[in-house]
């Protein structure tokens, strides 16, 4: 098989959290990019240089905008000479993987695909979907992965709202069909990756990217259960985490919360989980972290519930204020964000609900809006959920009359009326 040049232009399909962020990182580094999504409003915000991601400013799109071409044809995608799938990986209701984006894009994809092309999947999903999946969708081009075309798995390893580690500074893993695969797939990465990890297959990297996630898993679960315990025996579980992550080895600190939100937390042990069933092994450990991490939001709302309760209050018609409702610190992503989860059960119970959040400005599910600091905190109780940079801790604790603190960072402080997880 004649092999294109590892540079030249590259396809993305998928242009959220992870894939604007690689088209912008290409194009940087000198390859013509065709940026592809479904959603026709990414696509002019893209050509109009304006950035919907909060790690991409503005200003990068437009110093690159002659060389990443945005639409949503995929017959633009035949003339690049690498294409990376990075569309999302959801659960469906019955928490299964939902593989029908993945679906499509291989499908439309298969349409186009050309003799010699690289394809990477980047979304995260269980071991064995790039072979079994992926690869019979491309096939129906009548090429045949690892000898017409090539085909690899590099998981995306993007953590949004963080600068210490970019796409270039974060080691990439590679897994390809062949090993011709894997060499013409790390050769691409090495063009926008400082270091690449060639490993031997296709399930290896997609096993190391669901190991990566339901190790934080995991250990989120146990600090959670420790902070319902600590609630129990009125014990500070800030101060015992603290005081745990002095010991210089053998422990790890993980900071309890409202619960996991994102693209990957949340998901990521369902998928393992739910292939581990076609070979009738059981994950009963991740499925049991999984299933405390999506238990928080319920006993935050009770927290919030027994604070008002203090107060003579009911949970119907008291004013309940909301400060971050995204799922993590300086981002707007509010995908399976806790908050969200919180809100929805107060709401059921009647409460009347504000919030506070300069990173998600509409929440079109409750017909609200992000209301300022000063209004929020005018409410029967305040909830600290997720703290974005610009949070003012101490106006909070100054002014709110009831404050009900979700991340730890009133700890230390003397304050009022503030109710800790």
């Amino acid at each position: 098989m004649e092999q294109a040049a590892s540079g030249g232009s590259v396809g993305i399909i998928g242009l959220g959290y992870v894939g604007l962020p690689l088209a912008v990182e290409f194009a940087e580094a000198g390859h013509n990019v065709v940026a592809l999504d479904a959603d026709g409003s990414k696509v002019a915000a893209i050509e109009a240089s304006h950035s919907y991601i909060e790690d991409i400013p503005s200003e990068r799109l437009a110093a690159v905008r002659d060389r990443l071409h945005p639409t949503t044809r995929y017959a633009a995608l035949a003339q690049v000479d690498a294409v990376i799938i990075a569309v999302p990986t959801p659960l469906n209701e019955n928490r299964e993987p939902d593989l029908q984006p993945l679906v499509s894009a291989g499908a439309s994809l298969g349409n186009v695909l050309q003799e010699g092309q690289l394809v990477v999947l980047e979304s995260t999903t269980y071991p064995g979907t790039t072979r079994e999946r992926l690869a019979p969708l491309l096939e129906e081009s009548g090429l045949r992965a690892g000898e017409s075309f090539n085909l690899a798995f590099s998981p995306e390893r993007i953590d949004p709202g963080r600068t210490d580690y970019t796409i270039r500074t974060t080691p990439k893993i590679v897994g390809g069909l062949t090993p011709q695969c894997m060499e013409r797939a790390s050769a691409l990465y090495r063009s926008v990756c400082d270091e690449v990890v060639p490993v031997s297959t296709l399930e290896v990297a997609e096993l190391t990217k669901l190991l990566e996630n339901i190790f934080r898993s995991v250990n989120i679960a146990l600090v959670n259960e420790i902070a319902m315990l600590c609630d129990r025996m009125d014990i500070d579980v800030w101060e015992v985490v603290d005081a745990a992550a002095t010991k210089p080895y053998g422990f790890m600190s993980f900071k309890p919360g409202p619960g996991m939100g994102g693209h990957c937390l949340p998901v990521d042990p369902f998928y393992l989980s739910w292939k581990a069933r076609e070979y009738d092994s059981k994950t009963a450990f991740i499925e049991l972290a999984g299933e405390i991490n999506a238990e928080m939001p319920y006993f935050c709302a009770e927290k919030i519930a027994g604070a008002l309760n203090e107060d003579s209050k009911a949970v119907r018609g008291s004013r309940v204020g909301i400060l971050g409702v995204s799922y993590k610190a300086g981002v707007g992503d509010v995908r399976e964000s806790p908050a969200i989860k919180i809100m929805r059960l107060l709401a059921d119970r009647g409460a009347e609900l504000s919030y506070h959040d300069p990173y998600v400005p509409e929440l079109p599910g409750f017909g609200l809006s992000s209301r300022p600091l000063d209004e929020v905190l005018d409410s029967d109780v305040v909830a600290i959920v997720t703290v974005h940079p610009e949070l003012d801790t101490d106006e909070v604790l100054s002014r709110a009359e009831l404050v009900v603190d979700f991340r730890g960072v009133t700890s230390g402080r003397t304050a009022g009326r503030v109710v800790r997880l």
